[in-house]
């Protein structure tokens, strides 16, 4: 889950990228810069037994191959001491850039394995209902039985056999019993 903090950190960079016209090499680094901070060569910086200066001295020799509007971000947020907004900013840039570009990503659970080709159909089925571009990734719940659930930002279709189940055994229970 991505705190607000963090989603205002990204929103700034991304509109400041959008304004100066460096937003895929913004794109780029903030993805490479995501990878590095979760589990590569910058993780130290999460660490709070180091103090800030050592974590800052480390960090900027890593600094150097990213775009300057980048390298003043991540100063930014290390002079704030929000260095946990680097734990998800590049998530939320993401997000962030599909919402501009009008996509979204979900996910589809299914029983089986579902190929690109069903899972790029079910995308343009629902891409116009959902007002989006879609992509999916094929997600396998054995337990689902048949049919499929699909999940795009908060919203959840659910088609599977074992929800259709779950929905009839509401009713049974809700339904009054007759009298005699």
């Amino acid at each position: 889950m991505i705190d607000p903090v963090t989603r205002c950190y990204a929103e700034a960079l991304f509109r400041l990228a959008k304004t100066r016209g460096v937003l895929e090499a913004v794109r780029a680094d903030v993805k490479k810069l995501g990878g590095e901070l979760r589990d590569g060569a910058l993780a130290f910086v999460f660490d709070e037994r180091l103090p800030m200066e050592q974590r800052r001295a480390r960090v900027l020799p890593h600094l150097g191959a990213l775009q300057p509007l980048t390298q003043n971000f991540v100063q930014l947020v290390l002079d704030k001491r929000r260095v946990e907004v680097l734990r998800h900013v590049a998530a939320a840039f993401h997000r962030r850039d599909l919402e501009e570009r009008g996509a979204a990503e979900g996910v589809v659970e299914s029983a089986r394995a579902l190929d690109a080709v069903e899972l790029a159909r079910l995308a343009s089925a629902l891409g116009p209902k959902l007002g989006k571009e879609l992509s999916f990734q094929n997600r396998i719940v054995p337990e689902l039985i048949g049919g499929l659930r699909v999940v795009v930002e908060s919203k959840m279709i659910d088609a599977s056999v074992a929800g259709r189940l779950e929905g009839l055994k509401k009713n049974l229970l809700a339904a009054p019993l007759p009298r005699q």
